[in-house]
């Protein structure tokens, strides 16, 4: 395994649609496996393979309750449900936050690293997750979505009220 480079905002790949997989082989392996180890060196919740340069339908999420890795190859939005508006950033724009409005539960079908298909779903963070990275695949980031990027006084205010409505439940 390898730590690879994940390119920013402006770099071509990020808005280009990639490409079905269509070989399951020691190359992809190597790559969800260098996505894995990137995705954990970053500290990240989600990776896609346009992030480290590979025009690829290929992702990795991590499950927010299981706090397990699902890796999708190949992946769609099947069923989408509710609404859920919240804080969104994105390692391809390191730095910045956005308030993005997302589905509250979705369910995914893909292919796993051998080829056989699946289906995951999530709700909240998953279901962001979800939805931001299979996103990525088709050469759009969470930028499109957002009013602004939130200035540092407005996420410590946003980040703030999040803490105290937790406490409050």
């Amino acid at each position: 395994m390898a730590l690879r480079k994940i390119v920013e905002q402006g770099d071509p790949c990020l808005g280009k649609v990639c490409r079905p997989v269509t070989e399951f082989n020691r190359r992809l392996h190597e790559l969800l496996d260098d996505m894995l180890e990137t995705l954990e060196d970053a500290n990240g919740a989600g990776l896609a393979a346009p992030q480290v340069g590979v025009l690829r339908r290929a992702c990795v999420v991590i499950d927010m309750d299981s706090n397990e890795y699902i890796e999708l190859v190949n992946p769609e939005i099947v069923a989408q449900s509710g609404q859920q508006t919240g804080l969104e950033g994105c390692l391809s724009v390191p730095g910045k936050w956005g308030i993005v409005t997302r589905p509250a539960h979705v369910r995914v079908r893909a292919q796993d690293r051998d080829g056989n298909w699946f289906e995951a779903e999530g709700d909240d963070m998953t279901a962001r997750c979800f939805c931001h990275e299979i996103e990525h695949l088709d050469g759009h980031l969470y930028t499109e979505h957002i009013d602004h990027f939130l200035s540092d006084e407005e996420l410590r205010a946003y980040l703030e009220q999040e803490e105290a409505e937790k406490e409050g439940e």
